[in-house]
């Protein structure tokens, strides 16, 4: 709905809702940033070694797994899942046989957009949806033995496969929290109306995230194109 639909009902929703609507804007587009950015960088070393007169290796940089690896693919899915059983079900209802017609009745009314079954349903296909794209996207086998081929190693972890337990490990911790965050911006809509009372006018949390990281990502494309020309960029670190 309009913005304008909006503003001409606060004298009957209270002004104070369309405050914590602001906010609740803001605090999302921020929240969205930071979790887009945020990452856990792994510590990669590489040992010296000598060909000839020349030394090489000996110098250590950062692997980054980032919080949210899977981006909004699980929204993605997860909302294409939750709105089949509702298709069926306004099928089901012109049938003539009055068993699944009540049947298709009750799905309905299970997986209405602003019912709490929905909204769970959602929520949790959202994470299980995130958990298996980033096991599809991130192989951590394959990066430990790409690390060790290079000859680099994380200290304190022997290469090879207890690397890749290791990057299992804190990616699964790390993913957790990603997983919540999709979630909650999944069903953010609801959660607006909850607070504020308003039902003209929604926070898509889904299209904020994809505006907000196609901005980041052009962002860093247009400061790669400027360190590659030799200008100073303008994302200061």
């Amino acid at each position: 709905m309009s913005l304008a639909q909006t503003f001409s009902i606060a004298e009957t929703i209270n002004f104070f809702n369309l405050i914590v609507f602001a906010v609740m804007s803001i605090v999302v587009i921020a929240a969205i940033c930071f979790v887009d950015q945020a990452a856990r960088e792994i510590t990669i070393s590489y040992a010296r070694r000598i060909r000839g007169n020349r030394m090489y290796g000996g110098s250590s940089t950062h692997l980054p797994l980032k919080i949210n690896q899977a981006g909004v693919i699980p929204i993605i899915f997860a909302v294409s899942l939750v709105l089949l059983p509702s298709m069926l079900a306004q099928y089901l209802q012109t049938l003539s046989n009055q068993s699944i017609a009540g049947f298709a009745r009750f799905i309905t009314k299970v997986f209405d957009p602003n019912s709490l079954t929905y909204n769970l349903i959602y929520f949790l296909l959202v994470i299980g949806f995130t958990y298996f794209y980033t096991a599809v996207t991130f192989n951590p086998e394959k990066i430990a033995d790409e690390v060790k081929k290079n000859g680099g190693f994380v200290p304190g972890i022997r290469p090879g496969k207890p690397t890749a337990d290791y990057l299992n490990r804190i990616l699964t911790r790390i993913t957790l929290a990603g997983a919540v965050f999709l979630g909650l911006i999944a069903i953010l809509p609801s959660i607006a109306r909850l607070l504020t009372g308003i039902t003209t006018m929604m926070i898509g949390g889904t299209g904020i995230l994809i505006v907000v990281s196609v901005v980041l990502e052009t962002s860093k494309t247009l400061e790669a194109q400027l360190i590659m020309r030799s200008y100073d960029g303008f994302l200061k670190e």
